[in-house]
C-alpha cells in the first residue's frame, strides 16, 4: 500500500516570533492530507524532492505560499524537543 504524499516546509512566521519572544516553538510543518504535524527536526526515511519557487505563476504545492517545500511518500519521523513521533 502506498503512503500518502507528505509536504514539509519551514514556517518563517514562527521563526520570527520565536526570536522576538525568546521562545522555542516548532518551526517545521509536515502536511499529510488535512493533518499538520509541527516539529523541531525531521528525518525522512526514503526518497524526497525539494522544490523552490519565487515566481507567483509557478507556486509550490502548498496554499500557505511556502517558497521551499520537501515532498515525499516515505516514512517521516518528527522530532519535537528531542521526543520522536511517527
Amino acid at each position: 500500500m502506498a503512503r500518502a504524499k507528505k509536504y514539509i516546509h519551514i514556517n518563517q512566521d514562527v521563526i520570527r516570533a520565536n526570536k522576538k519572544n525568546n521562545e522555542n516553538n516548532p518551526v517545521i510543518t509536515i502536511k499529510e492530507g488535512k493533518k499538520n504535524t509541527y516539529c523541531h527536526a525531521v528525518e525522512i526515511l526514503g526518497k524526497s524532492k525539494i522544490s523552490y519557487s519565487n515566481n507567483e505563476y509557478e507556486k509550490t504545492a502548498l496554499s500557505c505560499e511556502a517558497r521551499v517545500v520537501i515532498e515525499t511518500h516515505a516514512l517521516v519521523v518528527a522530532i519535537v524537543n528531542d521526543n520522536v513521533e511517527y
